[in-house]
């Protein structure tokens, strides 16, 4: 049966590396539909919103989404789309794996970790104000045993799927005794129950100084949803750059694809961007409608081009364009 896919191209360089990531997708002849519609910047011009309610009603028909990165203005402007998706489907786990591929050049070797992110709390939440004349102002950061509970468990169910050994929990509970008390003690609880997966808890800043030390050490990470979204980015550090770092989003029943970096206005249109993390994003789909052959052909493909280096992007640094890299990796899949 034909899966059916809602598709959502993006801002800023979104629509090309989505597009890669499609042509990358179709070579492999997966039984694929995709539905296209737009969030973000280009629906803002049409409908006054950028996450009109028929994007979250398509998601919600469908299952399954691959999306693009769409633009956050910093400091003012309409609240982050990415969060609003998080929080109205309750997309609560942020999957974003980083993984070493040989031939990308880096100061590591053999990384493979995992960030478990909860997606829907945290300093994330917004609630935020000023408090005197807009020259200050105030936040406040909300954590649930719930959440906590349910993000934790879902890091350990991953690691026992995934066949992993250890699940490191993150937190700064020795500042904020309150907020990460409840998500380092429902942690602590929820590991007992998982005797077989090794458990440690590290606190955020010496997690920061181990990771770039002895990454080798570290299997899946759970975390608060700040703390996450910080630590995934320095992980994506550790194998060359956000330029490979693909990210998920699930609910207990839908799931949201996408690359961990942002739009890249500036390059938006230049044919220069790596579409790694946005093809790598869709193997992470393709796995999860059990797609498996075509997410395996990917991966394949991918391992051959890095291997060789003769068609790297410039982060990488290659020349090849989007396009080039695109249609060679196209060309391994179908050797």
């Amino acid at each position: 049966m034909m899966k059916r896919v809602v598709l959502i191209p993006g801002d800023g360089i979104g629509p090309e590396v989505i597009g890669s990531c499609v042509r990358v997708i179709n070579a492999t002849d997966a039984d694929i539909e995709f539905i296209k519609i737009d969030a973000g910047e280009s629906a803002i011009e049409r409908e006054g919103t950028p996450l009109p309610e028929n994007v979250l009603n398509l998601i919600r028909k469908y299952k399954v989404a691959l999306k693009g990165p769409i633009t956050t203005p910093i400091g003012s402007g309409f609240r982050s789309v990415n969060v609003e998706l998080r929080k109205r489907l309750d997309l609560y786990a942020n999957i974003r794996p980083a993984k070493s591929f040989d031939g990308i050049k880096t100061r590591y070797e053999n990384v493979d970790l995992v960030v478990i992110r909860e997606n829907t709390e945290g300093l994330y939440v917004g609630i935020e104000r000023y408090t005197k004349n807009e020259s200050e102002g105030e936040t406040i950061r909300r954590i649930t045993k719930r959440a906590c509970e349910r993000i934790v468990r879902f890091a350990f169910e991953y690691a026992i799927k995934e066949n992993r050994k250890k699940v490191t929990a993150v937190h700064k509970a020795n500042i904020m005794k309150v907020t990460d008390g409840i998500f380092l003690n429902t942690a602590k609880e929820v590991a007992e129950e998982y005797p077989d997966i090794e458990f440690e808890d590290k606190i955020v800043d010496n997690m920061c100084m181990q990771l770039v030390t002895r990454p080798e050490l570290y299997d899946v990470i759970v975390t608060t949803n700040m703390f996450g979204d910080i630590i995934s980015d320095l992980c994506a550090g550790l194998v060359g750059g956000l330029g490979v770092a693909p990210g998920a989003n699930l609910s207990e029943d839908i799931a949201v694809f996408e690359p961990v970096h942002g739009s890249a206005p500036k390059y938006a249109g230049l044919d220069k961007v790596n579409p790694t993390a946005t093809i790598l994003s869709g193997v992470m789909m393709l796995r999860h409608i059990g797609e498996e052959d075509s997410a395996n052909k990917i991966m394949n493909a991918l391992i051959d081009v890095f291997k060789e280096g003769k068609k790297l992007t410039f982060d990488l640094g290659g020349s090849a364009k989007t396009s080039e890299f695109t249609e060679y990796l196209v060309s391994k899949i179908r050797d």
